[in-house]
């Protein structure tokens, strides 16, 4: 293998915002928050969906949203009118 090509990999540990899950592993990823785990040191990196959150690994039939669908599509599209087709003749 070439030397100095490959990433360096750092203790993490991914928190789950939603759930407050916790999952402990090496990722290229690194931030400012700390947190020591066995005597070893932790970037913390938070995360808004893992699979502790996730409604296809969850089982739960609907993902619970804070803001409703007709309202992101009214935010979204409710000031574009509709242009009607022009007339020919």
């Amino acid at each position: 293998m070439k030397k100095d090509i490959h990433p360096q990999y750092h203790p993490v540990v991914f928190v789950d915002m939603t759930t407050g899950s916790r999952f402990v592993t090496r990722s290229t990823k690194t931030s400012d928050k700390k947190e020591e785990i066995d005597g070893v040191e932790h970037n913390v990196i938070s995360i808004g969906i893992t699979s502790a959150s996730h409604p296809f690994f969850t089982g739960q039939k609907q993902f619970v949203d804070t803001e409703g669908r007709i309202d992101k599509f009214q935010k979204r599209f409710g000031a574009v009118r509709r242009v009607g087709k022009p007339k020919i003749g």
